[in-house]
């Protein structure tokens, strides 16, 4: 029910923190991995997947450049790969006050958070709906797009960020209405507040880290494994019957 033997996954974002698990976990149920990197400097994640047994390529592209996200797919492809799954887990963050919030920044975070995920998914998703169903998921394709708690909230000093990942929400289940019945299932993961990079600025405020805690009925922040279990399940046949969902994985957060 979770074996991805044989299949090949498209991943952003998997140079460290979550994507660097899920593109791991994918590897450990049998996929084949596709990096996508701003530069081809970082080789941690392609070497533990190698070690794996796996095959492991990376894919360098600005994925703040509309024209090197536009480019990125079609050389997929050249390159002969067949890609049943793809993982949209690249994000940034830039906080400022709203009223100070420059636009140079809002469009870098909706480009990098938001048109990028939709030039992928379009380019992949159409390379999908070609592909004859597979026998070991039962679809043509698994999308998982990476939400957040801001997909429902709206934050404090990330207007960028929070409306990024809103519309990440409903593209999500845009394109599950139409692709659904044709054969590629689309779906989303929203984490809680995570050990990574990207909240170094919360972890590292002892009064809102202590705020924020507290509120965790799991008792601690989240660490990049956690998402390993929830990715598999969306890209296997485990979750066949499942699409347009924002899967939460956050510690209970959202539940108080």
């Amino acid at each position: 029910m979770f074996s991805l033997e044989g299949h090949t996954a498209l991943v952003t974002g998997g140079t460290r923190g979550i994507g660097q698990a899920v593109a791991i976990a994918l590897a450990e149920a049998g996929a084949n991995i596709l990096l996508v990197q701003r530069d081809a400097a970082a080789t941690t994640t392609r070497d533990a997947i190698v070690a794996l047994g796996r095959q492991a390529n990376i894919y360098t592209a600005d994925l703040s450049s509309a024209a090197a996200v536009a480019a990125l797919v079609p050389a997929v492809l050249a390159d002969g790969h067949t890609i049943r799954i793809l993982v949209n887990c690249a994000g940034i963050q830039a906080r400022h006050a709203c009223e100070a919030f420059p636009d140079d920044d809002f469009h870098r975070v909706l480009q990098v958070n938001l048109a990028a995920v939709f030039t992928l998914s379009r380019d992949v998703g159409a390379h999908m709906l070609q592909l004859d169903p597979s026998p070991v998921t039962g679809r043509r394709g698994s999308i998982i797009n990476f939400a957040s708690l801001l997909t429902f909230q709206g934050g404090l000093t990330v207007p960028a960020y929070a409306a990024s990942k809103g519309a990440v929400g409903q593209l999500t289940k845009s394109f599950a209405n139409e692709w659904t019945a044709r054969g590629v299932t689309v779906n989303a993961i929203a984490p809680g507040y995570i050990e990574t990079e990207m909240n170094t600025a919360l972890l590292n405020d002892a009064a809102r880290l202590a705020s924020i805690s507290a509120r965790i009925p799991a008792g601690r922040w989240g660490s990049p494994e956690d998402f390993k279990g929830s990715a598999v399940y969306l890209a296997s046949k485990a979750s066949a019957y499942v699409s347009g969902h924002i899967l939460v994985v956050d510690g209970g957060w959202m539940g108080r």
